[in-house]
């Protein structure tokens, strides 16, 4: 007779898969993929490392996953915003101030899951989800284009832009030599003169009005 696992411990086996994910997700918020090894996650869950082969593959589809539940977190954020009320231009300038701040408060994980080097498994993540942010503001656009407060006309291109600008504007603050320049008290962007400078190029970049911009009543 073929040997079934009981339910008990199956959710055992998901409970301690489950642990290993949140370990590993804490082990890259400190110091990136790169602090991500198989020997040190099993000695943070405390298991043998032999065991924990039981429950991922290798390393490379750990990271994966990791990347892929830090990623979906901050989808499920901007996307609060910008489906959630105001006109497409205030929801486009909250979404980006919100992925700014989230990302200024947890800087090392935001530096790794945009710009790290990292395994091919992981490079296939930060396409698709570079991919999910960008249908998400294509969302935000036709809608605005459709009211007349977006000026694109190749809305998905325009979308696939503003994560790229998002991407390139956050990498070089939240950089570690960044970082550690900014600890030394040498001098350095601020979260709102990054947030703003992002938000004026993303508005004008989609055509959309300024506030300095709008007509004075």
């Amino acid at each position: 007779m073929a040997y079934r696992p009981t339910a008990l411990r199956i959710d055992r086996d998901q409970a301690l898969r489950e642990r290993i994910i949140s370990a590993a997700l804490a082990r890259v918020a400190e110091g990136g993929f790169v602090a991500l090894t198989m020997q040190a996650l099993a000695e943070d869950v405390g298991i043998a490392t032999g065991s924990l082969y039981r429950h991922v593959r290798n390393k490379g589809e750990l990271a994966a996953e990791v990347f892929a539940v830090a990623s979906q977190h901050e989808i499920d954020a901007l996307a609060a915003i910008v489906r959630g009320p105001g006109d497409p231009v205030q929801r486009l300038t909250a979404g980006l101030q919100r992925f700014a701040a989230r990302a200024w408060d947890s800087r090392q994980l935001a530096f790794a899951l945009i710009a790290e080097p990292v395994d091919s498994e992981v490079d296939e993540q930060r396409l698709f989800y570079r991919e999910a942010y960008a249908e998400l503001f294509a969302e935000l656009l036709h809608e605005g284009a459709a009211l007349g407060v977006f000026r694109v006309q190749q809305v998905n291109l325009a979308a696939a832009c503003l994560v790229g600008a998002i991407a390139e504007a956050l990498v070089g603050p939240l950089s570690p030599p960044a970082r550690a320049a900014r600890e030394a008290g040498y001098p350095a962007l601020s979260l709102a003169e990054v947030s703003q400078g992002l938000v004026t190029f993303c508005l004008r970049a989609v055509g959309a009005p300024l506030h300095e911009e709008e007509p004075q009543s």
